[in-house]
This record gives structure tokens, C-alpha cells and sequence, in this order.
């Protein structure tokens, strides 16, 4: 097999597993729906990834990789800009959020639907997907936590991980729930605008991540 085949192999797999597995989940599809998608039999996927765990690890690592790079990059010039200070809150949140949402912008069908991977990868349970995102933001989650508590040094540790906690579920929903937002406004929202959607996310969360720590039982109405 010549190299340019085995590449185009390899990616038409990819390119079938990552829309399926956005359409359908990870569980639902199956490796045998994926070959019929890409025109290829089954030896071909178990000749380049062995394993259906593989692929899918495959299938983030092919964007996830400059993803994170990208974040590192905006977070690294970020902290340059903010010299000896903390890091404004806003840029660290944008370097974190930016290009996950950017990869979805225009029409390219590849992008949409790798954003509703990545919330797909956050919602579903799973010693497979714990190890994942422990691969795949280990080092994301390390540098962008300590600029989070350098941005926000009065907030206990444990109310900043909480808020983290929070936030990752944010990004996951807007993600994958581009449909929902389309249903539940009526069609006044428009998920295709990337940048306006960076925008509210960013001071939407900001506000939330710099509120006070108050003691529990504090949020009860009063009567």
C-alpha cells in the first residue's frame, strides 16, 4: 500500500468516525457502521488504529493537539502582556475558550462537528473518556489553573475548583447544544456567531467566577 494511499485511508476513517460519533455518540456506533461510511473494510481500521478506543482517541487527538496548543499560545502572550501582575480574568477565559468555539466557525462541517464531540466527550460517563481528558488536558488544566488563581488569588482553593468545575460545563453545553439554543429562542440566537458567543461566555463567567465565597445556606430565599 503506498503512503498516500494509507493516508487517505486513515483520514476518510477519521472523517467518518468523528461525524458519526458526533451524530450518534460513541457507544451507538459501532466500527462496522463507520467502515460502510468511509468505504473501507474493517481490516483497514483495525490496520491503522487496532482498536475501537484507538480511534476515537485518534479522532480528538487530530484537533484537540492544536486546540491546545493554540490555548497555551494565547494564555503564554496573556501572561507576558500582564508581566509580574495577575493575569485579567477575561483573557485567561478567552485563551480557554477561544479556540474550541473558533473551530466551528463558517461551514466547515468538520469543525461543527468536533465541537459536538468535545461536549459529548465532557457529558459521557466512562473510565475510557476519564483517561482521555486526562491525556489530552493534563497539561492545559495545569496552566490555566494556575492563571485562574493568580487572576482570582482571594478565592479558596476549593470554591476555585468548583467554579472550574462550572465553567467546563458551560463550554461543554454550548458545544453540543447548538440546537437547543436554536429551539428555546426561537430562533433570536445565532450559535454561527463565534465571536459574540466567546463574548457572553466570557462575561457571563468572569462574573460568576469572581463572586463572593459566601458561607453555605446563604443563597435561601428569605422570607
Amino acid at each position: 500500500m503506498k503512503q498516500t494511499e494509507a493516508l487517505s485511508t486513515k483520514d476518510r476513517i477519521l472523517d467518518a468516525a468523528e461525524q458519526l460519533f458526533a451524530e450518534r455518540g460513541f457507544a451507538a456506533t459501532s466500527l462496522r457502521t463507520i467502515t460502510a461510511a468511509a468505504q473501507v473494510n474493517l481490516a483497514a481500521v483495525n490496520y491503522h488504529f487496532h482498536s475501537k478506543e484507538a480511534l476515537i482517541r485518534a479522532v480528538f487527538a487530530r484537533r484537540l493537539d492544536l486546540v491546545n496548543q493554540q490555548r497555551l499560545q494565547l494564555l503564554e502572550a496573556c501572561q507576558q502582556r500582564a508581566g509580574k501582575g495577575p493575569p485579567p480574568l477575561e483573557e485567561v477565559l478567552e485563551a480557554f475558550f477561544g479556540p474550541a468555539l473558533r473551530l466551528g466557525r463558517g461551514s466547515a462541517q468538520s469543525g461543527i462537528n468536533f465541537q459536538r464531540l468535545m461536549g459529548r466527550m465532557y457529558a459521557e460517563p466512562g473510565e475510557h473518556f476519564r483517561s482521555l481528558l486526562q491525556e489530552q488536558f493534563k497539561e492545559v488544566a495545569v496552566r490555566f489553573r494556575a492563571a485562574l488563581r493568580r487572576a482570582l488569588p482571594e478565592l479558596p482553593s476549593v470554591e476555585l475548583y468548583w467554579r472550574v468545575h462550572f465553567m467546563i460545563g458551560a463550554m461543554a453545553h454550548t458545544l453540543a447544544g447548538v440546537d437547543y439554543l436554536q429551539f428555546v429562542s426561537e430562533g433570536q440566537c445565532d450559535p454561527s456567531d463565534v465571536e459574540g458567543t466567546i463574548h457572553r461566555m466570557v462575561v457571563f463567567l468572569a462574573a460568576g467566577l469572581r463572586a463572593p465565597a459566601g458561607p453555605r445556606g446563604t443563597l435561601r430565599s428569605r422570607k
